[in-house]
């Protein structure tokens, strides 16, 4: 299967006290970069949601957003924590040791602190459980979303990879056609100059002519590129990076194609390739 690295899934479930959800969501990037947002109560969950992710992607920009909502009727009131408390107090009195002008800690701002308002804690086990479960839901969404997205890119770049075939098999024709014009041309040019035909001379500067319009390597080349990219479409996984340095060669076998024209066909055909050759690029950007 071919993966795009842009996806999205959610899954939420109902706790005793509340409710839990999580969300992946994912866009392209040139490695992984995992970013989780969740809260304070799950941050002992926070490795296994990185090795559970980093097991199913490889690429992309993920970020995986945890809310836990607790229902006010289900929540105990709110208990102060005495230790904290007085340990801000001795905190407070040291600065002021050192800096006596400095504002003492009101009220509000010792509620404010982080941990000083302790609420009823909640069953761990219940909770990684129920994290679990709704991991592996969504990492299943995740997958077949980024699934279908990359069947499309899958039927995009093989149109794409069609189009390049068509064009490199209508150039190849036309290199004898354009080897006889220059002939012509270049018998007339010395019957004009010379009074006559020099066949040797002819004959040298055709084989000259021929080496340097010659792109019969550069037209073997493309295909055996096209080729591999067939290939690595059927086989799948995580091509993304394979995919981006074909599209480097094509581009090298299409401009040395349009160098070495000399016809104005052909180098239709080599513009055409590169152009087809950038959108390539640009969709294969989104692949795993």
């Amino acid at each position: 299967m071919i993966y795009s690295m842009t996806g999205f899934a959610v899954a939420a479930a109902e706790l005793e006290t509340g409710s839990l959800a999580l969300e992946l969501r994912s866009v392209n990037h040139r490695y992984l970069d995992l970013q989780l947002r969740i809260p304070d109560e799950l941050r002992m969950q926070e490795p296994f949601l990185r090795e559970a992710i980093a097991a199913q992607v490889k690429r992309g920009k993920v970020e995986c957003r945890i809310n836990l909502s607790l229902r006010p009727s289900a929540q105990e009131p709110a208990r102060l924590n005495p230790g904290l408390v007085q340990q801000l107090a001795l905190w407070s009195a040291q600065v002021r040791e050192v800096l006596p002008h400095a504002n003492e800690l009101a009220v509000v701002d010792v509620l404010r602190w982080h941990g000083v308002l302790e609420t009823p804690a909640l069953s761990a086990e219940a909770l990684h459980a129920t994290l679990q479960t709704l991991l592996h839901q969504a990492l299943v969404d995740f997958a077949a979303a980024r699934q279908r997205e990359g069947e499309k890119l899958k039927i995009f770049l093989l149109e794409r990879v069609s189009q390049i075939e068509a064009l490199r098999v209508a150039v190849a024709p036309r290199i004898p056609a354009a080897i006889a014009a220059y002939e012509a041309k270049l018998r007339i040019r010395l019957l004009e100059a010379l009074g006559n035909e020099d066949d040797e001379r002819v004959r040298q500067e055709i084989t000259l002519y021929a080496s340097k319009i010659d792109v019969d390597e550069e037209l073997s080349r493309l295909q055996t590129h096209l080729d591999e990219m067939h290939r690595v479409l059927a086989k799948g996984g995580a091509v993304g990076k394979r995919l981006d340095f074909l599209m480097q060669e094509l581009h090298r076998e299409a401009n040395t194609l349009g160098s070495k024209s000399v016809d104005a066909e052909i180098s239709r055909c080599a513009m055409e390739m590169k152009i087809i050759i950038e959108q390539m690029r640009e969709q294969i950007q989104n692949i795993e």
